[in-house]
């Protein structure tokens, strides 16, 4: 677990994409635009194993009668989720089921990430530090709730669905391009939530660093760095266990409960339809 921020958050490792002009782009050090981070590359890579490790294991432990504590655990969160689904779609889960639950546990793994001692000894930092990803999560989740959208509404439902409610028509045309503005801004802002708020434990343990680097206590002719030494890596070690733990595991349920959400809302005036 890295306590002590070294670099300025954001700046991580990079390496220039040779893709010409569809990479010719002004270098951003906090969006990577035009450069691969293969820090987050890594982390990413090491987070997917994680998950797909953890899935097997119930899977391969699965017992009906005496469940472990694992397999216990894992029914508790699916069946959290299938709830959730119900109470949002009235489906009893289909492949809305799987999508929200992988994204939950694997946006956790990948919260988490930064607190395994690996970290010590890698480029790695929580991969979700890296909007590329959260992005890229989220363009994803939006996309599959747009095929949704189609598939339970059709085409007629699903244009219809832009025109919000009420008897006058006019208005209702009116309203038609501030629905697709929503529509648009939803995987801006479902990538943004996530990203700024695991970015900000990366800040704030900067912030940390660089004011207890200036704490000091005077012996004699000697300064003692009491902020680094001592008590940075306790103040440190507290608020990284808070940030990782805590808001990594409300960040993955905001995430997942989201997405269930996003396909509730994508089968509004299906009962009307019917």
């Amino acid at each position: 677990m890295r306590l002590l921020a070294d670099e300025t958050p954001g700046t991580n490792p990079v390496i220039e994409l040779k893709c010409g002009a569809l990479c010719n782009v002004q270098y951003d050090s906090l969006l990577n635009l035009g450069h691969l981070s293969y820090g987050s590359v890594l982390s990413s890579f090491i987070s997917i194993v994680i998950t797909i490790a953890i899935a097997v294991a119930v899977a391969y432990r699965l017992n009906h009668g005496r469940p472990g504590r694992l397999q216990a655990l894992f029914e508790m969160f699916t069946e959290y989720v299938r709830n959730q689904v119900k109470d949002t779609t009235t489906e009893e889960g289909g492949f809305i089921l799987p999508i929200a639950a992988t994204i939950g546990l694997y946006i956790l793994v990948a919260n988490w990430l930064d607190i395994l001692p690996i970290s010590l000894f890698a480029p790695l930092h929580p991969a979700n530090e890296d909007i590329n990803q959260t992005l890229a999560m989220s363009l994803t989740v939006i996309v599959i709730v747009q095929w949704y959208s189609w598939k339970v509404l059709g085409p007629a439902g699903y244009f219809r669905r832009f025109m919000s409610k009420g008897t006058n028509l006019a208005m209702r045309i009116a309203f038609i391009p501030m629905n697709i503005l929503e529509e648009i801004v939803k995987p801006i802002t479902l990538a943004a939530r996530l990203f700024f708020n695991i970015f900000a434990g990366g800040v704030m343990i900067y912030l940390i660093t660089l004011l207890l680097g200036h704490l000091v206590i005077p012996l004699g002719s000697v300064q003692l760095p009491f902020g680094p030494l001592v008590l940075g890596p306790i103040v440190l070690a507290i608020w990284k266990l808070f940030d990782v733990l805590f808001i990594g595991a409300i960040q993955a349920f905001i995430f997942m409960l989201l997405t269930v959400i996003y396909f509730g809302m994508a089968r509004e005036g299906l009962e009307e339809h019917h």
